[in-house]
């Protein structure tokens, strides 16, 4: 179902909108926007692999993974992932160039560094734990204020306020029908006025679905947020060759430079560069003309 509404959940949907238009936001408009977010999660909700477990260390790998790679994709690197590093202490010791090896096929690796990193201070700092606290989590690599929210929300249940890509788009669609430039400064309200305290694991799970229809149904509301921004093209483009010439070194082990421009079939003097800034970066190691993963 997801994608479309029921007959029922299409005429709510309707009237809320039109309710919200002629009344605003009130008690009554928003407990009937927090009835059909819900009644539509609970009769069509999906069932995904992290929405089955609480553990911390499940949903931050589920939460970094989900940034920037569709649902689908991380289904399945989500559970081969947790197969080969099952805890935070498995995932720290492991070797940097297996654990980008694991990530191949999700792009932008540097989440992988990150969530290593990440594991790395948990075992340490932490002992083993992950802090409760969405503060202290925004300061580990890779976690920003709203997936550290996301984070507190689906694995202890904490009812924080948050904005991400399928939330503003859900508010922007029922409570700005008719304005441009919508800023976040302005949804927030309405989300911590609109959270059921009791269950926000729940409420936030029913979000990420309806967003996910009003994209396939609807002229993305997000075109109409302040902060809205065309995603570049991905073909062509570094970021794309970035990930073949470490997918290379990965399967390789050990390659010389020359080889790398030879293999990749990208304009040498590209391939070079991207080559040097992987090495800069952290993601492999030069030594003599010669790359190899950390």
């Amino acid at each position: 179902m997801i994608g479309t509404l029921d007959p029922d959940q299409n005429d709510r949907e309707r009237r809320l909108l039109e309710a919200i238009l002629e009344e605003g936001v009130t008690q009554e408009t928003i407990r009937l926007f927090r009835d059909l977010i819900l009644s539509h999660y609970r009769a069509h909700g999906r069932d995904l692999p992290w929405r089955r477990t609480t553990d911390p260390y499940r949903i931050l790998v589920s939460e970094i993974m989900l940034q920037q790679t569709q649902v689908e994709r991380v289904a399945v690197k989500y559970r081969e992932f947790l197969e080969q590093f099952p805890d935070f202490e498995s995932l720290a010791r492991a070797p940097r160039s297996e654990v980008l090896l694991a990530w191949q096929g999700m792009g932008y690796n540097r989440r992988a560094i990150a969530l290593q990193t990440t594991a790395g201070r948990v075992v340490g700092e932490y002992g083993g734990r992950l802090p409760a606290d969405p503060d202290t989590l925004a300061t580990f690599p890779g976690i920003g204020k709203a997936t550290a929210a996301a984070i507190v929300a689906y694995a202890f249940n904490m009812p924080v306020v948050y904005i991400e890509t399928n939330i503003r788009r859900i508010f922007i669609h029922f409570f700005f029908q008719d304005r441009e430039d919508v800023r976040d400064d302005e949804i927030l309200p309405l989300v911590e006025q609109s959270l059921p305290r009791e269950n926000p694991r729940e409420w936030y799970s029913a979000l990420m679905d309806y967003g996910t229809v009003l994209k396939k149904r609807t002229a993305n509301p997000n075109r109409r947020s302040a902060s809205y921004t065309r995603q570049s093209r991905f073909e062509g483009s570094d970021r794309q060759i970035r990930g073949r010439v470490l997918a290379l070194v990965l399967e390789e082990g050990t390659v010389t430079e020359e080889q790398v421009v030879l293999l990749v079939c990208e304009e040498p003097g590209r391939v070079r560069r991207i080559l040097g800034d992987l090495a800069r970066e952290g993601f492999v190691a030069e030594n003599e003309g010669t790359y190899t993963c950390r």
